[in-house]
């Protein structure tokens, strides 16, 4: 049997809510539980508020790093990711012997979360980039290449103060070492499955690229260098586009210079 709506009960009267309790705070007790916005007084100026954790981090430029008066006493305690800046800047050949493990250091530094941590490494990298450029090539050890990709990965994040650091430490690095060796470490990044790490590695093969003579092009390969810029310029990001129009821009120059010398030389030549 169905059941039939009750029409005729009575309606359920709803339980008033209950008061609360009003709790009434003293005058001087209200004011001291506002929280501080930065203003303690009507005539003072408002303190400065630090933007984050890391605002407080002082880093030194390797303009203000200043040589060790004991490095040979030093060097067998490095204390800090800023003692391997002085030695690479001011005693290089100290660091010489043990660059392999230093270098390995500052790859897990880099690797730290910590941003502060990690941006200091990369500031020691771009001047070991300037103490020793290409015999960081020479080494037989992954040293170099992890610390290669560690830059190209840093750049490629999104901290912006890390990754400006990054894309200026693998500025310093193309200036620092010869073309060719490096284009050959750098061309292993092309086809990177990371569209940032292959758009950042596209801009130093760039940088390489216009460094070189046409023999170092030579060298390395016309075809090879056509074949990086071509498939470059179909990349989905804008700066590994742009790097493949600079690389063409550079072999360009580089197989016409001879031609406009040939040229000028003739001219003077004809009679006028």
């Amino acid at each position: 049997m169905a059941l039939r709506p009750l029409d005729n009960a009575l309606p359920v009267t709803p339980e008033r809510p209950k008061k609360q309790a009003k709790i009434v705070i003293p005058a001087h007790k209200e004011k001291q539980q506002l929280p501080e916005l930065g203003v303690n007084d009507e005539n003072k100026a408002p303190l400065p508020q630090p933007s984050s954790a890391d605002a407080s981090i002082d880093y030194i430029s390797s303009e203000d790093l200043k040589a060790f008066q004991d490095p040979d006493v030093k060097i067998q305690v490095c204390e800090s990711l800023n003692d391997v800046r002085r030695f690479a800047l001011y005693h290089s050949g100290l660091l010489l012997p043990i660059l392999e493990k230093v270098v390995s250091v500052m790859v897990k530094a880099i690797k730290n979360p910590r941003s502060a941590l990690c941006k200091t490494s990369i500031m020691a990298a771009s001047d070991i980039f300037r103490a020793f450029g290409e015999k960081l090539l020479d080494s037989t050890s992954d040293a170099f290449n992890q610390l290669l990709l560690q830059l190209l990965l840093k750049a490629s994040q999104d901290k912006k103060f890390v990754c400006e650091e990054a894309d200026r430490a693998l500025l310093t690095m193309v200036e620092a070492m010869a073309p060719l060796p490096l284009l050959h470490k750098l061309g292993l990044y092309v086809g990177h499955t990371n569209l940032r790490v292959r758009a950042k590695a596209a801009i130093s093969i760039s940088n390489c690229v216009s460094r070189m003579d046409l023999k170092s092009m030579e060298e390395f390969g016309l075809v090879a260098l056509i074949k990086i810029a071509s498939n470059l310029l179909n990349d989905k990001l804008p700066e590994a586009r742009e790097a493949a129009r600079g690389i063409a821009i550079s072999l360009f120059r580089a197989l016409t210079e001879n031609e406009e010398e040939k040229a000028g030389g003739l001219a003077k030549l004809l009679p006028v």
